[in-house]
């Protein structure tokens, strides 16, 4: 049997005498996609804060890929493979579209501490953030500003930098909301929450596990067949 590619058991979270997670338990094995669903005031961001690192769980498991990452800080859970979007964009709005995915592919590879060696003579660099903005057709903003674009435009943007970190497991918070004309296609295997695998951005990379999370409340989640 093949070895989950994110797991969780037993976990709870409350907020002083309000329980949010109730003993939930989920298996989701690579490469699959599933969406986490319910109604606003579920638990679905929590729980998704809980399995990316934001949240720390009062009692509980996760592992990924077999490693126990429970106690594991967000930046390491991203180094390990984990990697989350937020409901709300988070970028550096007066870098261009290619400078923000550019500091993101420089931070995957090591590269983003060497302040001696100018980012423009970092081709390689440069290509691989070009090409993730072309799969997401955001390659005629590349040298616009963040706050030039249109906010759908910035969601990409944010999926563009998830990407660039190379992720074995990636959780998308409302990867949809915002984006004008989305489709029900998505190349890759990754994950969201809500209805934004039906919904998703094209151009997402075959080796992406994609992987969401399937439930009415945090008291019924089921992993989806």
């Amino acid at each position: 049997m093949n070895q989950p590619a994110l797991q969780a058991s037993g976990l709870h979270k409350s907020f002083g005498a309000l329980k949010v997670t109730d003993d939930v338990a989920l298996s989701l094995g690579a490469g699959a996609r599933t969406a986490l669903i319910g109604p606003n005031g579920a638990g679905k961001t929590t729980l998704v804060g809980l399995l990316s690192g934001t949240v720390q769980p009062d009692a509980g498991r996760i592992s990924l890929q077999g490693r126990d990452i429970t106690r594991d800080a967000l930046a390491h859970r991203v180094k390990q493979g984990l990697v989350r979007t937020f409901q709300v964009s988070s970028l550096f709005a007066k870098l261009t579209v290619l400078e923000n995915v550019f500091l993101a592919v420089s931070e995957d590879a090591g590269a983003s501490g060497d302040l001696w060696r100018p980012a423009g003579r970092r081709r390689a660099l440069i290509e691989r953030a070009e090409a993730i903005l072309e799969r997401l057709r955001l390659g005629e903003s590349r040298h616009r500003r963040v706050n030039e674009i249109p906010y759908g435009a910035q969601r990409l943007v944010e999926i563009a930098l998830a990407l660039a970190l190379e992720p074995t497991v990636l959780l998308l918070d409302e990867p949809a909301a915002g984006i004008p004309g989305a489709r029900p296609r998505a190349d890759g295997r990754t994950a969201s929450r809500g209805d934004g695998l039906a919904r998703g951005p094209r151009g997402l990379s075959r080796r992406v596990r994609l992987v969401a999370l399937c439930r009415r409340s945090a008291r019924c989640l089921k992993s989806a067949p």
